[in-house]
């Protein structure tokens, strides 16, 4: 399942591009995305959302809400679902520290470095802050570029089964006038 966390995109502010780059790239290595999901900056029902959809899928992929700003609130939402304190991680400030100048690793690009006790975490080529995964859940930036870099991570480590071919045929024909003979090769 995906989860695209953030008012921003329901509100229409912001146009979801991420689902479609995880939808083609889980079917490429064989993972059947099953359910996706785009939930408010809104603690209950991230954690609501979070728990249903990682006890009922193998893999739980979350975008957005893990940046610097008051309404990032996915990282403590993991972690309250998964019942962890949220931490600052040491790698996470090593990794920043790097990045940023002396001075500019002020507060707010520290809340990046939070993440639920026991995760692993997700490397970010991209702007160095990384994402993290904590049991069944990858959870990464919602900038459709740092996401995707986060993904091209992750799915190599992802159990796969029987990858997912397919080919678009232009037929110049309504479906209505092929949907019945389709209905019966299907």
């Amino acid at each position: 399942a995906v989860l695209i966390i953030g008012n921003e995109i329901l509100s229409g502010r912001t146009q979801d591009v991420n689902l479609n780059y995880i939808a083609k790239g889980l079917a490429q290595v064989g993972v059947r995305l099953r359910e996706a999901r785009v939930v408010a900056d809104v603690e209950a029902e991230v954690v609501r959302a979070l728990n249903e959809c990682r006890r009922a899928y193998d893999y739980v992929f979350t975008t957005g809400g893990i940046g610097p700003t008051h309404d990032d609130i996915t990282s403590p939402c993991v972690a309250k679902a998964f019942g962890v304190p949220l931490v600052l991680d040491d790698r996470a400030v090593a990794l920043l520290t790097r990045h940023y100048q002396p001075g500019q690793l002020n507060e707010a690009r520290l809340r990046m470095a939070h993440v639920p006790e026991g995760a692993s975490l997700i490397d970010n080529p991209v702007s160095t802050a990384p994402g993290f995964q904590i049991g069944n859940v990858s959870v990464m930036a919602g900038v459709p570029s740092i996401m995707q870099a986060m993904l091209d991570e992750v799915a190599p480590t992802l159990k796969t089964g029987i990858k997912m071919l397919s080919e678009t045929v232009k037929a110049n024909c309504r479906e209505g006038d092929i949907g019945g003979p389709l209905g019966e090769i299907a």
